[in-house]
């Protein structure tokens, strides 16, 4: 019965954790959707021009998103330890290690240019581009102030701010991107190049909510987060680095894959493109839900650990495991016995949507394998674990998953060139890999803390 009790009482802490987390992900993508529209009914130049731009800006601020993750799980075990006095140093020294990137990302977007260079783009396109990047720079340091103070709120398992700072984030963009993509009320009209100034806003507008949230709500008065400020610690911020690093960079690995199949899937001609940028816009969709449940499992079993309670901990990745499961095979049947529906919203070429709708019954496994293996990664960094688990994401995505897809899709070595469906027969096998490897790693790991724990206990006795 108390088995029962305790499992009852930790779902509904996952659920109201994962919840807010979502909806927030999906204004997030809500963001990238409305930018997309405002600069597409511009034009055609301005549309590419915010796509080419977002596919630099993105995986140049992955590495400062990484390190603010990582700040969750630290801050989720010093609210399980009670350790309450340490939280102001940390988030501090979190502000530090992501402003140090912050300044590097910087750095790493002036080298746009050259990038765009090597793409051999017409003068307009490319110029676009360039003012798209340079307003949207400008962003940057809130972008650091709102990912940090999300983080250190969501390992104090407060996720609400996320839900309605991203609404704030939401309401923002659309005037903003009308305004100066267009030229209204006296500004001058941008076109693309206008979505990066909306941006900048949005960042900057997420960033002062979320501060005045998080130094002035009462729950936080105890912490006394701005009492003293903190002189830069080498110990913590290396800490903070090498606790983030990895996880940007697993980040970094599934985002460029993705990236590289669309450019080797490219010659296969505007059909195949086309089929293949829908499956994977609502696959993406999808993901947001496993995503959520991954990030709030982080903070459940950072919290079981803190709290001494390692068993805790592994309940909370059977029921995260649990809800991704049901969610990916309900999300499953319908991406396959509704995959034609679903692409005939895109567009209306039949073509481009039978072929959608093959890769979507493919999805639908893909979806499975991506569900337990971001539960098993989410878990891990619970446990602070997350150097081998980079290592691990690397082989099944890179390795494993893109080689088996360019095989598959592009070659007749196994069987005749399959398109674009071998390359998402890639990902579903990347990914089941990665699901198997992290599950083994998460195993090791649980026993090791387990043991480490019970010995702790009899030296303390």
């Amino acid at each position: 019965m108390k088995s029962w009790q305790d499992n009852k009482s930790e779902v509904i802490k996952l659920a109201r954790l994962t919840g807010p987390i979502l909806i927030a992900q999906l204004t997030q993508m809500l963001m990238s959707v409305v930018d997309t529209v405002m600069a597409g009914r511009k034009s055609a130049i301005d549309l590419a021009a915010v796509s080419v731009g977002g596919s630099i800006f993105v995986p140049a601020t992955l590495l400062v998103f990484g390190l603010a993750l990582a700040l969750a799980p630290i801050i989720s075990h010093f609210d399980g330890s009670g350790g309450h006095r340490k939280m102001a140093n940390m988030l501090q020294q979190g502000f530090y290690a992501c402003a140090i990137v912050g300044v590097i990302t910087l750095v790493g977007m002036s080298s746009a240019p050259w990038l765009l260079d090597l793409m051999e783009v017409e003068d307009k396109f490319r110029q676009v581009t360039l003012d798209y990047l340079f307003y949207i720079a400008w962003g940057i340091p809130g972008f650091v102030i709102y990912a940090v103070l999300r983080n250190f709120c969501e390992g104090m398992s407060n996720t609400m701010p996320s839900l309605i700072i991203g609404f704030i984030g939401l309401i923002i963009n659309i005037p903003a991107n009308y305004i100066f993509v267009y030229g209204e009320f006296g500004m001058p009209a941008l076109g693309g190049a206008g979505c990066g100034v909306a941006t900048a806003l949005v960042l900057w507008g997420m960033a002062i909510s979320m501060a005045i949230y998080t130094f002035g709500a009462k729950r936080y008065k105890e912490l006394k987060l701005l009492r003293r400020w903190y002189k830069p610690s080498w110990d913590d911020v290396t800490y903070v680095i090498r606790l983030g690093f990895p996880i940007s960079m697993s980040l970094f690995f599934e985002v460029s894959l993705f990236a590289a199949v669309a450019l080797l899937i490219a010659p296969l001609g505007p059909t195949v493109v086309s089929a293949h940028q829908i499956a994977l816009n609502i696959s993406s969709l999808v993901y947001m839900v496993p995503l959520s449940i991954s990030m709030a499992v982080t903070l459940r079993v950072g919290f079981a650990l803190g709290a001494g309670n390692p068993d805790n901990a592994m309940r909370n990745f059977r029921i995260a495991l649990w809800f991704g499961g049901v969610f990916a095979a309900v999300n499953g049947l319908i991406m396959y016995l509704g995959g034609s529906f679903l692409a005939s919203l895109y567009t209306p070429n039949t073509e481009v949507i039978n072929l959608a709708a093959t890769l979507m019954g493919l999805a639908a496994i893909f979806t499975l394998s991506d569900t337990f293996q971001v539960v098993a990664m989410g878990t891990l960094r619970g446990y602070k674990d997350t150097t081998l688990p980079m290592i691990l994401a690397f082989i099944s995505y890179w390795p494993f998953g893109l080689t088996v897809g360019y095989v598959l899709g592009r070659t007749d070595l196994v069987v005749p060139a399959m398109g674009a469906a071998g390359f998402w027969i890639g990902f579903i096998s990347g990914l089941s890999v990665a699901a198997v490897l992290l599950s083994v790693r998460l195993k090791k790991v649980s026993k090791a803390y387990k043991r480490r724990h019970f010995q702790e206990q009899l030296n303390s006795a």
